[in-house]
């Protein structure tokens, strides 16, 4: 074969759709170097293109050690760093025999972050010091359109800005994960002599301590009393429940005025109607889509982050990993639109935007230089989609159509009642003109009320007057959704990584539940000692600044090397404090270690059927109870309910009541209790002090 350009991808799959789409004839010839899948493809001269596996380097420590601090670092191939990565070896075998016979060098991964390091590595490691004489390029759709576009205009060098930021953040990253991590670890190990992985990092820390600190709201809360006052009345056939227009904070004064209010008449004092414009919503960013996606179907971000790949590798979408609310002329709206016309479920919405004389998207705020808004490309699915992919990839479409749409205008109407001179409210809502609703149904979630003709004067029927006691509520857990909007907020982690830090948390034990997230025990040691021994590693505000500081990198107006040298000072302070005070560490972590693993054993034998009784966290709550080991394969329904505080403790013995098992209870600050779990026991209400 003669001299061609070696193209590299990020993935297998891209790598196929590339090379169909720059083939004169859409017919690349697919080939095999040692086992590794490229393609041969001509387009004005002879092309490969070969694919990675993702990231095929990482960074290491120079030094075989498990002793910290340690600076000394290095970007290695992956099979010498981690487990089961051999199969890499073999992939840069064949990378650097095809670079071999290359006479020009482009780098096609994703224009992003980790698409310019990973195209960096491998045409500098894998290549042979090819970085400098590289090109770039640069899409947002996989679609044939834009892959020959996007290679007809490369860019005449690599992306050095975006690359530089991107180590920079891959090396700081390492630093703070390792050495922290191995403060920990060892601080546990030396003082107990077992050995117990315990990890934290950069944005691990801040993102728990936020945890940490809505658990500690919600442990410290104390419940007060208030009393509402609500009367069901009827205008004519319409009955409906109105509201006294305050609260009341003593059952007297409450009382008081619901014996005023036991009147049989009653009459509208006053109508206020509002009409409110309602814009269409603005294009998604990736943050507002896993955020839209959690809502509706109850899809975790990473899990939206996973479907939104698949969804752009199959050329359906644009790169989803972007923050920008823009949507450009340059991406075709008419074309798209025309494009989706295809599929019986748009063509009633595609028609109704294609006639419209201007097509003006409702666009936000936020802006990414790389990438637009995402944006389905108009291409249909070429095979059946899961039921969660079709979803996301209906939502994508519909909040396309729905950035193109009219205003809506909603009413919103408050009826003041008068019962004896007191004032009692009811509210009600309905749409005036639908104008984007019916574009992004079922996904826009407004309710229409039915109300009755209303004037002001009128009387009505009183036929129930209810007073209800209540209790203020402590702040809600946070949640996926809620804490991935919380982490956007404070501008910690990226828009790329913040779903996987979520996910972590959770593999590591240091969360509880998929829904409500609350802090274990574990969790909440860890976030002490740091915040103890070093508050800046938990501190939003660090790491907030080493992201600018990386952001500034990318504008060139910061270098790698400043970066890191204040990252290593910092980290010299942090590790010194954590290792002179490493046995007092190592005792609160192994204490919560402990207890942390003696949950996860039984409780004692189920009563019904023999097995064994076990903690037991719901995914969907977040909530804890004990059940049996015996509910899948025996359908043995035998559970007990557990306080939803503190760490549980088995202590191997039965109530001296009813026999069920006996559990400690740990809550951090206060003094250890032991209950029985069955809540029919005679001995309830009597807690014994460990």
């Amino acid at each position: 074969m003669q001299k061609y350009t070696l193209l590299i991808t990020e993935k297998p799959d891209a790598a196929n759709r590339i090379a169909i789409a720059l083939d004169a004839y859409g017919k690349p010839k697919k080939a095999f170097a040692n086992g590794v899948p490229y393609y041969e493809a001509y387009r004005d001269g002879n092309i490969v293109v070969v694919p990675a596996l993702g990231h095929l380097y990482t960074v290491t420590s120079k030094e075989r050690t498990r002793d910290y601090p340690v600076f000394d670092y290095q970007w290695v191939p992956k099979y010498l760093a981690e487990k089961g990565a051999s199969r890499i070896r073999t992939w840069l075998r064949a990378i650097s025999d095809l670079a071999k016979g290359a006479d020009a060098f482009v780098n096609g991964c994703d224009y992003d972050i980790e698409g310019s390091i990973i195209g960096y590595s491998i045409l500098k490691y894998a290549c042979g010091e090819k970085q400098n004489i590289a090109k770039r390029m640069k899409y947002s759709t996989l679609t044939e359109k834009e892959l020959q576009e996007a290679y007809r205009h490369l860019m005449p060098k690599l992306d050095f800005e975006v690359v530089q930021a991107g180590l920079t953040r891959h090396e700081v990253d390492w630093l703070y994960g390792i050495n922290l991590s191995r403060a920990l670890t060892q601080a546990a190990k030396k003082f107990s002599g077992q050995y117990t992985t315990l990890s934290t990092g950069r944005v691990q820390g801040p993102t728990l301590r936020f945890l940490e600190e809505r658990e500690k709201e919600i442990q410290a809360f104390v419940p007060t009393p208030y009393w509402t006052l609500t009367a069901k009345i009827a205008i004519g056939d319409f009955i409906v429940d109105v509201t006294f227009e305050k609260t009341f904070e003593t059952l007297a004064e409450a009382n008081k005025v619901k014996e005023a209010c036991k009147t049989k008449k009653g009459k509208i004092e006053k109508i206020d109607q509002t009409d409110v414009l309602v814009n269409p919503p603005s294009p998604f960013d990736l943050g507002a889509l896993q955020s839209e996606a959690y809502k509706l179907f109850h899809l975790t971000p990473l899990r939206t982050s996973q479907i939104l790949q698949r969804l752009y590798v199959d050329a359906l979408i644009s790169y989803p990993r972007t923050s920008s609310q823009k949507l450009p002329p340059s991406i075709g709206y008419q074309d798209i639109l025309k494009s989706l016309s295809r599929d019986p479920a748009y063509t009633k919405h595609t028609a109704e935007l294609l006639a419209k004389a201007n097509l003006k998207p409702n666009e936000g705020k936020k802006e990414d230089s790389a990438h637009p808004a995402i944006y389905p490309t108009g291409n249909l699915p070429q095979k059946p989609l899961d039921a969660q992919s079709k979803s996301v990839f209906d939502l994508v479409v519909k909040r396309f159509f729905a950035v193109f749409g009219d205003p809506a205008i909603r009413q919103n109407v408050t009826v003041t009642v008068n019962l004896n001179g007191y004032a009692f409210h009811f509210t009600a809502s309905r749409t005036l003109l639908e104008g984007w609703f019916h574009l992004y149904r079922p996904y826009v979630q407004v309710k229409d009320d039915v109300l009755p003709q209303l004037y002001e004067g009128q009387a009505v029927d009183v036929k129930k007057v209810t007073l209800k006691q209540n209790f203020t509520q402590p702040p809600p857990r946070y949640n996926p959704r809620s804490l991935l909007l919380k982490m956007e907020k404070e501008e910690i982690g990226t828009k790329a990584t913040r779903a996987a830090i979520i996910e972590t948390l959770q593999e590591r034990k240091y969360l509880m539940g998929t829904d409500k997230l609350s802090v274990s025990d574990l969790g909440f040691e860890v976030t002490e000692v740091l915040e103890k021994y070093c508050p800046t590693v938990v501190s939003p505000d660090m790491t907030r600044s080493l992201e600018e500081k990386m952001e500034a990198i990318q504008r060139g107006k910061e270098t790698k090397y400043t970066v890191l040298a204040d990252a290593m000072e910092r980290l010299k302070v942090v590790t010194s404090e954590l290792k002179s005070k490493e046995y007092a560490v190592g005792a609160q972590l192994t204490q919560a270690v402990q207890r942390s693993k003696s949950e996860h054993k039984g409780v004692g034998t189920c009563p019904n059927c023999k097995g064994q009784l076990v903690v037991i966290t719901s995914k969907a709550s977040g909530k804890r109870f004990v059940g049996c080991s015996n509910f899948a394969k025996a359908k043995c329904s035998v559970t007990y309910p557990l306080p939803q505080m503190g760490t549980i403790k088995p202590l191997s013995k039965s109530c001296a009541s009813c026999g069920a098992p006996v559990v400690s209870i740990y809550v951090k600050g206060k003094k250890p209790w032991r209950i029985c779990i069955n809540p029919k026991c005679s001995s309830k209400g009597v807690a014994a002090k460990s």
